[in-house]
């Protein structure tokens, strides 16, 4: 009869330690909140072959020294017209002897300087000034042009940062910058027909299909074999036919005149 008390006992207690321990086992996993930046690289490349790679609405950040240069590398795609922005938190006041501009700049695949169409490319902040803002929105990309044409063309697009005037005492203070792309398709409105054999990005022909893939916008180049201007084209077709055959049907007028006779 002892015995059975003493099994009974311990099969009570092995219960109660696994209830007690089963709220700490089963507790779920806290996720992380979502937010609407996502997370990107957290530094950059000193020249083009270093660039760091970022995709756009990513936020790519880097901690350097004034007087760096900062590069970053990005996907565009024709018909897409991309904005980059760019904030650099500066040095306390304290420790700065003046103001410091700043100035961001974005090259191609074949590292030609793109002109921005509208935006703040060169920013001077004054000393008491914390942070320095800068942005560019360059051009919509063309699916091909002419060869001695300057227009943007689909392949890697290259981000550089860097200070172009402040105090020489002020060289080497750290800073910390923070770049984000915007991409938008904005179509037929301003594409042109053509195709490029390969996009702009260095050391894509002949490399294998992973690396190629790792290098491309997430659906993949467009090519240019294909735009909604096609779309435009062919509605601009069918309304000057519908136009073509109105008129005709106002002026061919009811037929043969009254009162006129057919020859025998």
């Amino acid at each position: 009869m002892s015995a059975v008390r003493t099994s009974t006992a311990a099969l009570l207690a092995a219960l109660a330690l696994a209830g007690a321990a089963a709220p700490a086992t089963a507790a779920p996993t806290p996720t992380p909140s979502a937010s609407g930046d996502s997370a990107g690289p957290t530094e950059a490349g000193t020249g083009f072959r270093t660039a760091t790679a970022f995709r756009p609405g990513e936020r790519a950040t880097a901690a350097a020294s004034t007087g760096d240069y900062l590069y970053w590398v990005l996907p565009v795609d024709a018909g897409q017209r991309v904005t980059v922005r760019a904030t650099v938190t500066l040095p306390e006041p304290t420790l700065r002897h003046g103001p410091a501009t700043w100035q961001l700049d974005v090259y191609d695949g074949l590292r030609r300087r793109q002109a921005c169409a509208y935006g703040t490319q060169t920013k001077a902040a004054a000393k008491e000034v914390g942070t320095a803002e800068l942005s560019c929105t360059l051009r919509t990309v063309r699916s091909g042009a002419e060869p001695w044409a300057n227009d943007p063309l689909p392949g890697s697009y290259y981000v550089r940062l860097t200070v172009v005037g402040l105090p020489e005492e002020d060289l080497g203070l750290p800073v910390r910058a923070q770049v984000e792309a915007d991409v938008k398709d904005v179509g037929g409105a301003v594409a042109v027909d053509a195709a490029l054999a390969e996009p702009l990005v260095p050391g894509i022909a002949g490399a294998p299909e992973e690396q190629r893939a790792a290098r491309a916008p997430e659906d993949g180049w467009s090519g240019g074999r294909w735009s909604d201007r096609w779309v435009w084209t062919a509605a601009g077709g069918v309304l000057a036919a519908l136009a073509g055959v109105c008129g005709y049907s106002l002026t061919r007028g009811s037929g043969r005149p009254a009162g006129t006779r057919t020859a025998a």
